[in-house]
Order: structure tokens, then sequence, then C-alpha cells
């Protein structure tokens, strides 16, 4: 799990709006965007590339 100050400065680098933990902990989703950012080995991923589409 990240360190709670890493996740008040981190933003969707997309939109640079709010981020959170997905359901199970493992990617960081932006609602805005409707993106789920990967975290591999607790470090986020935040390249738009990586990103996930979520879906409804």
């Amino acid at each position: 799990m990240l360190d709670k100050a890493l996740m008040e400065i981190l933003a969707c680098p997309k939109c640079k709006g709010d981020i959170r933990y997905n359901d199970s902990k493992n990617g960081l989703v932006c609602d805005a965007c409707k993106l789920e950012y990967p975290i591999r080995d607790d470090i986020p991923v935040m390249l738009i590339e990586e990103a996930k589409e979520l879906t409804d």
C-alpha cells in the first residue's frame, strides 16, 4: 500500500484530478477520466498509455 503522503500529492496525469485506490488496492482510479493506473512492485505507474479504461 502506498504512503498516505504520496497519495495526497498524486494526481491523474490526464486531467490532474484526484485519484483513489481501486477496490482490490492494486491500482489507482481516476473517476473523472474512468481510468485505472496499475501499481507494480509498490510503485504507481502513472502513464496514460499504461492505464486501463474502466467500464460501468
